[in-house]
């Protein structure tokens, strides 16, 4: 390692010392931006730590779920991994996760899908796990052409990178279509899921024409076809069928039989995801489902928690996409529940929040006795969006106060804590510490 890399190193481990002892933060970025700024290449150095190789965890949606468990699972299986656990998936993040230790056999980084021109060249992943392309943050990422552009860029970077990919999402199959090796996954078979009101993907990304689909799943995910130009899903290395989606989840790859105690749709893919990237290099399946049996999310993603006798579960929905999968799941549960919707409009949010506008929360409406409130910053507007969808929302300063107000109806509730992204740990912290109080 090169002198200025060294200090660059040093540097960062001082920084991440002085946050995590005297600030009590958890220094998962500025060691990173710190190191970069004394040493722009250092992530190349110190990407040579990984013996064996590195994953790369990239999506709309999914990546920090998806990320731990492979990693987890990797653990289990006698490997010693370097991971960025708590999602800070920015250059600054994935150099901060590879500055402690000497060695580890492998690397498993969630990586920011803009972020990766940057940190492919000097990770050089060994392999790429592509969960989904939707519409996000459209303020900072523009239109999905940009987010798939600055993919292709990156891999054509690192032409010896795995493509483990959603084949049942054109954008992911029209990226692999520009990718030498790759391993599809999906679901082969309708799970009959209700359709979002708005859905992107309509148009092939190769001649222009409506595609079309043998079914649905959600969003523009499914059996796709192009009549025009024989453009489609790729037949599934790893397929996913028998999906049960009720009492928990479950479904067959193959011989192997995939469960856990978390719901939704969405969780199928990225338990698929994970397992496939597992599989592929050398993880069995009984160490994977003994990795989801001991899983349980510290990170805010269907995070649960109990505040005086309440049960809360905590979630992050960023994007349409993401706020009706969460709307879904809990839809499913039948018993008497709060919801209290938080949005934020920082920059990582995204200033722009007409996609509000895209989110269906007009299936809440259906919900009898559900009970609503609204939040964060922008609480006004989210207040606005739902009265268009006929829920009458009331304004909520604080997760304290809905959790009081939930615990003061006349009937015992669940309540659901669903925020964009700078909204999730603030609301963390006043969740771990109201439940520390019991």
């Amino acid at each position: 390692m090169r002198l200025r890399s060294l200090l660059a190193v040093f540097a960062a481990r001082g920084v991440s010392w002085i946050e995590r002892h005297f600030l009590h933060a958890k220094a998962t970025s500025m060691p990173g931006k710190i190191a970069l700024r004394i040493d722009p290449h250092v992530l190349g150095p110190l990407a040579g730590k990984l013996k064996k190789g590195s994953i790369a965890v990239c999506g709309t949606n999914g990546k920090t779920t998806t990320n731990n468990l492979i990693c987890k699972a990797i653990e289990n299986s006698g490997n010693s991994v370097l991971c960025n656990r708590a999602g800070a998936n920015m250059e600054s993040g994935v150099v901060t996760a590879l500055l402690f230790g000497k060695e580890a056999d492998w690397g498993v980084m969630e990586v920011d899908e803009l972020s990766t021109p940057l940190v492919f060249p000097a990770l050089k992943p060994s392999y790429m796990v592509l969960l989904n392309i939707f519409r996000d943050q459209l303020d900072r990422c523009g239109e999905i052409d940009t987010v798939m552009q600055a993919i292709i860029s990156a891999l054509e970077k690192t032409p010896e990178t795995v493509l483990i990919y959603n084949a049942d999402d054109p954008f992911c199959s029209y990226i692999a279509s520009h990718v030498k090796r790759t391993i599809p996954f999906g679901i082969l078979e309708d799970l009959h899921l209700p359709q979002n009101r708005v859905v992107g993907g309509r148009f092939c990304m190769k001649c222009g024409t409506m595609l079309e689909y043998d079914y649905h799943q959600y969003g523009q995910l499914g059996a796709f076809h192009c009549p025009q130009c024989g453009f489609q899903r790729a037949p599934l290395a790893f397929a996913a069928t028998q999906v049960k989606l009720s009492g928990g989840i479950s479904f067959q790859v193959g011989d192997n039989l995939i469960h856990s105690h978390y719901s939704g749709a969405y969780m199928v893919y990225n338990l698929l995801a994970a397992f496939a990237a597992s599989q592929t290099i050398g993880c069995d399946a009984e160490t994977f489902q003994q990795t989801i049996d001991q899983y349980h999310p510290k990170n805010g993603r269907l995070q649960k928690f109990a505040v005086h006798g309440t049960s809360v579960v905590l979630n992050l929905a960023k994007n349409p996409t993401g706020f009706n999968q969460n709307m879904s799941l809990l839809l499913q549960d039948p018993d008497p529940k709060t919801v209290y919707f938080i949005i934020n409009d920082h920059d990582n949010d995204g200033n722009d929040i007409s996609w509000l506008w895209d989110v269906d929360f007009e299936w809440l409406a259906q919900e009898k006795d559900l009970v609503v409130y609204a939040g964060g910053h922008r609480m006004n507007d989210l207040q606005v969006r739902l009265k268009y969808a006929d829920i009458s929302a009331q304004l909520v300063k604080n997760v304290a106060e809905a959790v009081k107000l939930t615990q003061a109806l006349p009937q015992e509730r669940k309540l659901y804590v669903l925020t964009n992204y700078s909204a999730l740990a603030p609301a963390q912290r006043e969740l771990h510490a109201l439940s520390s109080q019991e």
